[in-house]
């Protein structure tokens, strides 16, 4: 579908590409992965159509859709969410305008037999065929559905998109994509500020809803269960396996070590070659075979071998002072925003040496009780710092409050005090900082280049409680593990904010999880705490569908699965009457019916735009315009039938939930 070809970017002289080709292709899912500052979100820029490459081209039909997921949220906070989900149809806005702009001159026109009257006619004529094709007269309808999918109610519709939090507002943002629904997702760390159930509710959108996806991602657990293609960018070069990450590592792997291999053999044989000319040079009976290996020698394609970054950042926290054995006592501990609860009779103790995780949706209160450990907000019941507890803050937003104007050594040189002053190049050495890194400015930093030197901040003064609120936003995978091992190394106490599963496994033994208004404690990882959450929805599912009496269960007859002819209406157990069955009977046949005949049409539909493909794969059918048209309206008459089928499927499911 997208042809990248020959594509270069340069900045200041330094080469970020270097002449990068290759494709992308219908169902492909794509990860982007490299060092930060290798060019990942600049690649998917330029596939957007935001930025401009200095040399090369992107290739793709004229009809084809992009949607774009940048990093930084773009949301104004003058409208609401539903404004905003509005502005998903914007094409459909702009084409009612230009139908009441032409209206307005029909009506305004007296030359009615003039050509240029008629052709008008024809105009507003297409585009009202063409808004009644693109489904304009239900797009609210389209709107309220995926926002209610996303997990926003009713109420949250009229409400200001500045109320909401990072992760809400990037479900605001998906919403939009998913409305649109574009030919190729572009997704640029879509999970930064997404909580673990929205983490997975995205996985699952990507892999039953989306087209092509391209995306860029540190969390190793998310890309594995997305992604099929990894495209590896390294000093301005790309790398294209068609595994998933995990695969592509071993691959990766196997690859520089094939190359290694190759350039010592080949470094060998140069070597050779150049002491027998030197032995040789200056003896006449030798001549002719020096100069036929001079020649060799200049026409030896050169193995390389692809520069690593042997840079290396080392992190490792100041060892922590003693403290106290208890650093954190919470009794009862409340908050509320006016008559919102965040949460209330919060009671929990961290041992010192505790390494714990806070968890859940957001906006349940896990940034919440960590300003009130703070002590930077107000809030009920008792909260108990121990003695002697210094506490090292990594805020979730720490990297985007650091000053633009100032450079890496500026910005450490303001807040470092006494010896530490006299240290400062070499802690930004450790940090990937060194040399000429250090003159660089704030704003021309990566987001990775920018939390790494926020993180720097944590080194300046020894502490022994850590609480870090998002720390692994923006880092690459490598740099995640060095913090990971650091954390792991670290004698003092650590309480983690994160939705970073991979993460988080085998580093934390004890998970607060924050939702309802209520914060519980679970012991064990966070794979062992998301295993027993899948048991405790079960067992809620349970509560709500109790099994009947075994009495019962004698006297009801055995039912058929998802088959309205499977109540019966002398099931002497059932709690419905009989006309109440009988309606029930009535309505799973009647959605039986509806999944069926959507099915169907979709199996049509699949049918006869394979069909169209094989004929646009040919010369004459490339050339016809009109079957890319028809292509076209197939693709969005199959959206439209998929979304029918999810909707008929959920009330068949619903149905049987009650026939049960």
């Amino acid at each position: 579908m997208i042809s990248i070809e020959g594509l270069s970017v340069a900045f200041g002289g330094n080469t970020l590409f270097d002449n990068i080709t290759y494709v992308i292709n219908k169902r492909d899912r794509i990860a982007l992965v490299g060092k930060n500052g290798a060019g990942k979100s600049t690649m998917l820029k330029i596939i957007a159509g935001l930025q401009a490459p200095t040399s090369g081209r992107v290739n793709m039909p004229k009809d084809l859709t992009v949607g774009y997921l940048p990093q930084q949220m773009n949301l104004t906070d003058s409208r609401t969410v539903m404004q905003e989900a509005e502005q998903a149809f914007a094409h459909i806005f702009e084409l009612q305008a230009r139908i009441e702009r032409m209206n307005t001159e029909l009506a305004e026109r007296t030359d009615y037999e003039s050509d240029d009257y008629q052709e008008l006619i024809e105009r507003v004529s297409n585009a009202n065929e063409q808004l009644s094709l693109i489904g304009a007269a239900n797009y609210q309808a389209e709107i309220e559905k995926t926002l209610i999918g996303l997990g926003f109610t009713r109420d949250d519709f009229n409400r200001n998109t500045s109320e909401f939090s990072g992760g809400w507002r990037m479900r605001i943002e998906l919403a939009k994509l998913l409305l649109q629904r574009p030919d190729v997702l572009l997704l640029d760390e879509p999970t930064n500020h997404l909580d673990i159930e929205s983490i997975q509710w995205l996985e699952n959108f990507l892999a039953t809803r989306a087209n092509a996806v391209v995306l860029v991602s540190h969390d190793r657990a998310f890309i594995d269960n997305v992604t099929t293609r990894t495209i590896e960018i390294s000093m301005g070069h790309i790398y294209d396996y068609q595994v998933n990450y995990s695969h592509y590592v071993v691959l990766r792997q196997e690859r520089l070590e094939q190359q290694r291999r190759a350039y010592e053999n080949q470094q060998k044989q140069i070597q050779d070659t150049e002491a027998f000319i030197e032995r040789f040079r200056y003896k006449a009976t030798k001549s002719v075979q020096v100069q036929s290996r001079i020649k060799q020698l200049a026409k030896l394609e050169r193995v390389e071998v692809d520069e690593v970054d042997t840079s290396h950042l080392n992190l490792k926290f100041p060892p922590a002072p003693r403290s106290g054995d208890y650093p954190v006592i919470a009794e009862g501990v409340g908050k509320s925003y006016g008559d919102h609860l965040v949460f209330a009779d919060a009671t929990f103790t961290i041992k010192r040496g505790e390494k714990v995780a806070f968890v859940g949706k957001n906006g349940e209160g896990k940034s919440t009780m960590v300003k009130c450990i703070m002590g930077e907000i107000p809030f009920t019941g008792t909260l108990k710092i121990g003695h002697n507890v210094k506490i090292g803050y990594f805020a979730q937003n720490q990297a985007s409050l650091l000053d633009e104007s100032l450079t890496v050594f500026e910005t450490i040189d303001r807040v470092a005090v006494g010896d530490i002053r006299t240290k400062i190049r070499d802690i930004l050495g450790a940090f990937m900082f060194g040399g000429e890194a250090s003159d660089k400015k704030v704003k021309v930093l990566s987001g990775g280049e920018r939390t790494r030197l926020a993180m720097i901040r944590l080194l300046l003064e020894p502490v022994n409680l850590l609480i870090l609120d998002e720390p692994t936003n923006h880092l690459d995978m490598r740099t995640k593990d060095v913090l990971k091992q650091a954390i792991r190394d670290f004698n003092g106490t650590v309480i983690v904010v994160s939705h970073d599963r991979e993460f988080l496994d085998g580093l934390v033994s004890k998970v607060y999880e924050f939702g309802g208004g209520r914060v519980r404690e679970h012991l064990g990882g966070i794979y062992d705490f998301l295993e027993s959450r899948k048991l405790e929805s079960l067992r809620e599912l349970e509560q709500r569908n109790p099994a009947p009496p075994a009495a019962d269960k004698k006297a009801t007859a055995p039912k058929a699965e998802a088959s309205a002819s499977a109540i019966s209406a002398g099931n002497e157990g059932s709690k419905l009457s009989y006309e109440e069955q009988k309606e029930l009977a009535r309505r799973l046949r009647k959605a039986e019916k509806a999944v069926a005949d959507v099915e169907k049409e979709i199996a049509d539909l699949d049918a006869q735009i394979a069909s169209l493909e094989e004929k646009l794969a040919t010369p004459d059918g490339a050339a016809d315009t009109t079957l890319y048209e028809q292509h076209g309206q197939l693709k969005k008459q199959l959206d439209d039938a998929m979304w029918r089928w999810s909707e008929a499927s959920e009330s068949l499911e619903q149905l049987q939930k009650q026939n049960k």
